[in-house]
């Protein structure tokens, strides 16, 4: 028997079909190892020695392959043909090394493009080793992403309270969102003027033609600044005579798009499907690694993690073929088309994005997959399809045309285009980022030299300049690829990091940089400048993937980067809070105090109207207060109008044609449909809460509505036959069959989500187990050692997460999570919460002590009887103690008051001494 090992359950499933009963498929679910979160983990004095850690819901899976190893002849390792890939295979090998599981067993190392029968079988007639550069290559980047998050975030939770985290390319694209938002703020309107004519032919037809020149000078699109030189265009114009000047016809051809790669996809996908880059990969994992479309299980799609665009020649046989059926001879070019990667940096010689057999045409399978997966199944179809078809064939046609008038001469041009041979447009045309018309694409009517024409309108209309256009997920993915940040496989969760630390929002399909992602910006700008810079991280990432083709050892380059980077970091360590604060003071001045409209300084403060608004950082972040402090308390958020929408109405629920509105609450905002009034004796308003990473001021009514709409039905079970639900709970958006919660993962929305993807998420979660409840002994995430409490992890309790250390336990404040908190942060929060006599430790011993005296007073065991003795006390000091007593305002004062007077006192008792 040979024992293969893939990642994901579903991948294992599809391959177990093809491989046949020799074979035994296990999903090591993703990565089982990594490195701890905590300080050590990357070791730069021992040589970046690297200590990695099993993921606690790997381990039973690990035990599962290293079981299921003792009976195999030969243990192959199929997973992904990447980076990621080879590094999940050699963490599985080395878990198997140290478990001592592997004794004569040949290991072998597979790939393959494509899951599908015939990929499979032939990559198992291939077989290789583990590359070693590419694992170094992971290595690297692993601990480089270490290194830079865990000895920066520190000094920014240090330098800056509030602030999330910094990472190495994390910040770069922050970066990118937060300078658009500078280059907004700084933009200066220009005014121009155009003047636009319609002009007709003596055959009647009609077109528009703009000004571009009068008296032998050309007008650019800017140059016309202000009402009166447009109106003297607009006489000159209405006075003139019209005619023909010349007219000029050029073909031209526009060549197909090439296949879709990793970040093409996205971009695609985002404009004309509306998915976000992280939905957009999920989705695409489940074409790849198989879908059930009527008894055959198949993978649909190549792999979808790539720089590549170049595709197989039996798919571009097959490509041509169905062009010919489809669409006719005309539209099969003479020899195949090649395409070559422009992106820099690209890397990883895959394949592009593909169906695995073209046959398939999207209208025979589509109705085999749920609504999602055909829409984007369609879409990598007919762009594969159409990078095979033959030119588009263009006429653009340019029209010059003299207005006289008296001893002016004015000049207009007029633009068109014809398509002569729609080609591959018959098939595909790509989406924009933008909406803006191109007046090239119109048609023209046919015209001749010196033919008159006459005018019908005249249209003169002021203009504004605009800035630039804030990024879309589509269009920063794009900018990030042109500039050589990051990798395919890193956009969509890039993205994802930023919106759930808060750092940007997304609103109306644009990203907009937020206060507190702005600062950390600043931040690093002014005091890391050169780890945020375009070209040095770009570079990094060149000489990560020189190490993948073994070009350089890959501790070198962690050398290199850690002696300046550690440099940095101590000088910075060197200032005061209050010094980084006036730097980025000054640097945040125009955002954070724009100029008023009657003139005045908009730093006055205008609650006590003499001190001087400034920044300063409180636990939660930072904020604007006022130099006068204590005596003036005015405080603000960063921007000037924050929280403004916090309590609005929204609009009226069209079927109870009640109130809909958004409030502020104890526990944060949320939605309310009507009043208490409007509801019956003892019925309450219902209320739905807004998902997190969502600002109040951007919920619509539309989406109020889809909220309290919640929890839906998204169908039946296919197997129990009982309805599958999706809502949102205390800790997030899920699915429910019966009495199995799932989690919806990064890049599902509870609104949308299909039965097909729901099912799916709740087998995943069947097969995990059940997850440790209130009496389980679940361990929790381990983050590390507190310096005194001892083991530091992170749990889940009943009213949501939370760290625990030696008995100390402290809540998760909201603005971090479970996943997102280290080490630091939870020493902070369990001192913090020590310090005010809290824990667990306190809460457990009374109890515990009352039951050992009860059994003391009866016949216990003597050896029991006398840990009893002992222990009396310790618990007749803690009965005593009123540490453990509710703390309320008038003990609060009691205690403050006692404090107070034990300096007093002291004082006392030493002057009677020494009198």
């Amino acid at each position: 028997m040979n024992l293969v090992i893939v990642e994901s359950p579903a991948k294992a499933k599809t391959i177990n079909k093809y491989l046949g009963s020799s074979y035994e498929v296990l999903a090591s679910f993703g990565h089982v190892r990594d490195l701890p979160a905590k300080n050590g983990s990357v070791d730069p004095d021992a040589d970046f020695q690297m200590i990695w850690e099993v993921d606690p819901k790997a381990a039973s899976r690990l035990n599962d392959i290293a079981k299921a190893l003792k009976d195999a002849d030969k243990l192959i390792l199929a997973t992904d043909p990447d980076r990621e890939g080879e590094a999940i295979s050699w963490h599985v090998l080395e878990v198997m090394k140290q478990k001592r599981a592997l004794k004569d067993q040949k290991v072998e190392r597979v790939v393959f493009n494509a899951i599908t029968k015939q990929s499979v079988t032939d990559a198992m007639k291939h077989p290789r080793e583990i590359d070693g550069a590419l694992v170094d290559a992971y290595m690297a980047r692993r601990a480089l992403d270490y290194l830079v998050g865990f000895t920066l975030s520190p000094v920014l939770w240090r330098k800056l309270p509030g602030a999330r985290s910094a990472g190495r390319v994390q910040s770069v694209a922050l970066r990118l969102v937060c300078d658009r938002e500078t280059e907004i703020e700084k933009f200066v309107p220009r005014e121009y003027w155009s003047l636009i004519a319609t002009l007709a032919t003596p055959r009647g037809d009609t077109f528009e033609a703009r000004l571009v020149g009068a008296d032998g000078k050309k007008i650019a699109r800017l140059d016309i600044g202000n009402g009166a030189e447009a109106e003297e265009f607009r006489k000159a114009i209405e006075a003139a005579n019209f005619r023909v000047a010349s007219v000029e016809a050029k073909p031209a051809r526009r060549n197909p798009y090439a296949p879709f790669t990793t970040s093409t996809l996205q971009q695609e996908a985002s404009r004309k499907l509306g998915f976000a880059p992280a939905h957009t990969m999920r989705v695409a994992q489940r074409l790849y690694e198989g879908v059930d479309i009527g008894g055959e299980v198949a993978g649909l799609i190549t792999y979808m993690r790539t720089d590549g665009v170049q595709i197989d020649p039996s798919a571009i046989t097959q490509a041509r073929k169905v062009i010919g059926e489809d669409y006719g001879s005309a539209y099969v070019p003479e020899s195949p088309r090649q395409y070559q990667t422009k992106a820099k940096n690209a890397q990883e010689a895959h394949e592009a994005i593909r169906p695995t057999d073209l046959s398939r045409r999207p209208s025979d399978v589509g109705r085999r997959l749920d609504p999602e997966q055909a829409k984007l199944y369609e879409l990598i179809w007919i762009r594969t399809v159409a990078s095979q078809m033959e030119s588009a064939e263009l006429e653009r046609t340019t029209v010059d045309i003299e207005a006289k008038a008296g001893s002016r001469t004015l000049e207009l041009r007029a633009t068109g285009q014809v398509v002569k041979f729609d080609g591959f447009l018959a098939a595909y045309q790509e989406g924009r980022d933008d909406d803006s018309e191109d007046e090239d694409s119109r048609r023209l009517p046919a015209m001749s030299q010196n033919e008159a024409l006459k005018r019908e309108a005249l249209a003169v209309t002021q203009h504004f300049t605009e800035p630039p256009p804030r990024f879309s997920e589509a269009s920063l993915v794009k900018r990030m690829e042109e500039l050589g940040i990051g990798r395919p496989s890193t956009y969509a969760s890039i993205l994802q990091v930023l919106k759930d630390r808060g750092y940007v929002r997304l609103e109306k399909k644009r990203l907009y940089g937020e206060d507190k992602g702005r600062v950390v910006v600043a931040f690093l700008e002014n005091f890391f400048a050169r780890y945020v810079e375009y070209d040095f991280t770009a570079s990094l990432e060149e000489d990560l993937d020189r190490i993948s083709n073994n070009e350089v050892s890959w501790k070198q380059v962690l050398s290199d980067f850690w002696r300046g980077f550690i440099g940095a970091v101590d000088e910075i360590k060197e200032l005061r809070v209050a010094q980084v604060l006036d730097v980025l003071d000054e640097m945040l001045g125009p955002h954070i105090y724009p100029a008023r409209e009657d003139g005045g300084d908009p730093r006055q403060c205008p609650s006590c109207g003499t001190g001087k608004l400034n920044l300063k950082a409180g636990k939660f972040g930072a904020f604007v207060g006022c130099t006068n402090y204590p005596e003036c308390r005015y405080t603000r958020p960063l921007a000037a109008d924050g929280g403004a929408d916090a309590d609005r109405v929204l609009g009226t629920d069209p079927d109870t044609g009640l109130e809909v509105a958004v409030k502020s609450g104890r526990f944060g905002p949320y939605i309310q449909l009507g009043e208490a009034k409007d509801y019956g004796e003892g019925e309450k308003p219902k209320r739905a809460g807004i998902p997190k990473g969502t600002s109040p001021s951007d919920v619509e009514l539309d989406v109020a509505l889809k909220l309290l709409a919640l929890p839906r039905e998204v169908g039946k079970h296919p197997e129990s036959g009982q309805p599958i639900k999706a809502g949102i709970g205390r800790f997030g958006p899920y699915v429910q069959h019966e009495k199995t919660y799932a989690s919806l993962e990064a890049g599902d929305d509870v609104h949308t989500i299909g039965l097909n993807r729901a099912v799916t998420l709740i087998a995943e979660k069947v097969a995990k187990g059940p997850s440790k409840g209130r009496f389980g002994a679940d361990p929790g995430k381990a983050l590390g050692d507190h310096p005194t409490l001892g083991a530091v992890a992170v749990k889940k309790g009943r009213y949501g997460a939370y760290v625990t250390a030696g008995g100390v336990n402290a809540t998760i404040p909201n603005d971090k999570t479970d996943e997102t908190i280290t080490l630091p942060e939870a020493i902070v929060l369990l001192d913090e919460r020590a310090a005010k006599g809290g824990g667990a430790k306190a809460k457990k011993k009374a109890p515990a002590k009352k039951a050992a005296t009860k059994k003391a007073d009866g016949d216990a065991k003597p050896a029991k009887k006398a840990a009893v003795k002992k222990a009396k006390p310790k618990a007749e000091s803690a009965a005593a103690s009123k540490a453990r007593a509710p703390v309320t305002a008038k003990t609060t004062a009691k205690t403050a008051a006692k404090k107070a007077a034990k300096p007093k006192a002291a004082a006392k008792s030493s002057a009677a001494k020494n009198g």
